[in-house]
């Protein structure tokens, strides 16, 4: 540990919105809760806390921006951040991002780098967003001392992309889960059960193919149904205008007790940096079927179900969500609290940062 670094740190969290909101949102929200709970002073730096402030959190309101287009967002959010660090110094404390700045001292990616662009055509950079893009990315790499990937599968993009920056990666930090209501041992019929697909991005998140493994199973299996969870209903009506029922359409849920009622979560995403419902499904002790994109593929085991290529046959996406169905022995639950998630940046902000930022 630095010796100039206490034994209860002081810790800045940044997040453009502060509260359990989304993805990333979540696991900022759970992190800061679970540090303070370690005694360590958290404060935040955000546009607004969308939510009841958690007791003993700082929190600091810079004020919103307009939302699009998000690069001029990303652009005046850092502005905020850097002019309220400067105006503000503090030798001892330790600033953790989690957006696009130039002044922090540790940084969570959680999202595939922009630099993927790169595979894309020419014709995509003669466009100023894409330059900015590109330019608070690198910067926010070259600023931290710190970069921790929310997955392996993010880590290695990291690696490939910013091969100058890999020493700075630390090992992956997962998200926690939060404990869920088991879903009930059951035995599924032959001729039925229930697939759950969950993702507002539903595109990118695999519904088609989702949709195309469950209507060819139905052909042995007449009463399986598909529940989509996540987008709004009259969306996605035009897509199961051929189905003739078996799919229930859900919209948006702000509890996951439906896992209590589904037999197998299906998540075929086409790109997917982690997927907190892979992990919160394994929490309520639901078989998961993913495809091997997803970041939170390292932890679903043979036992808590399978993992696919993306570009596997049909056939065998058919085999692996059918396996699942007629098991006989429900997974055992997957447990990680958010506070070994805690205690693991704990660990980085005593070891590896070793002069935390007061201003710039």
């Amino acid at each position: 540990m630095p010796e100039n670094f206490p034994e209860k740190l002081n810790i800045i969290q940044v997040v453009k919105r502060y509260g359990p909101v989304g993805g990333m949102e979540r696991y900022v929200w759970e992190l800061t809760c679970e540090l303070q709970n370690l005694g360590h002073q958290v404060t935040v730096l955000c546009e607004r806390c969308h939510g009841d402030a958690p007791e003993g959190i700082g929190i600091v309101e810079l004020g919103e921006t307009a939302k699009r287009p998000r690069w001029l967002s990303q652009v005046r959010f850092s502005g905020r951040v850097t002019r309220w660090v400067q105006q503000n110094p503090d030798a001892a404390r330790i600033i953790h991002s989690h957006e696009r700045l130039g002044i922090h001292d540790v940084t969570t990616f959680h999202g595939p780098p922009f630099a993927t662009i790169f595979e894309k055509d020419w014709w995509r950079f003669i466009s100023l967003r894409v330059w900015v893009r590109l330019y608070l990315e690198r910067r926010e790499l070259e600023t931290a001392q710190v970069i921790v990937p929310n997955s392996s599968f993010i880590s290695r993009q990291l690696a490939h992309y910013y091969p100058e920056m890999a020493a700075k990666l630390s090992a992956p930090i997962v998200p926690g889960v939060l404990p869920v209501r088991p879903r009930p041992a059951r035995h599924v019929p032959a001729e039925g059960g229930v697939v759950c697909f969950v993702g507002w991005e539903w595109q990118r998140k695999g519904l088609p193919l989702a949709m195309e493994i469950v209507a060819s199973l139905r052909r042995t299996r007449p009463n399986l149904e598909l529940w989509v969870v996540g987008p709004v209903p009259a969306e996605l009506e035009p897509l199961f205008a051929s189905w003739r029922g078996g799919y229930r359409l859900l919209g948006w849920r702000e509890d996951n007790d439906y896992f209590s009622e589904v037999d197998v979560l299906l998540h075929p995403a086409l790109a997917e940096p982690y997927g907190m419902v892979i992990a919160e499904a394994m929490a309520a002790r639901v078989p998961v079927v993913i495809s091997d994109v997803c970041g939170a593929a390292e932890q679903v085991t043979a036992e808590a179900g399978a993992v696919l290529a993306l570009d596997a046959p049909l056939g065998n996406w058919l085999g692996a969500v059918a396996a699942q169905l007629d098991r006989t022995v429900q997974p055992l639950a997957f447990i990680r609290g958010w506070d070994v998630v805690a205690r693991e940046y704990v660990q980085i902000y005593h070891h590896q940062v070793s002069s935390p930022h007061s201003s710039q």
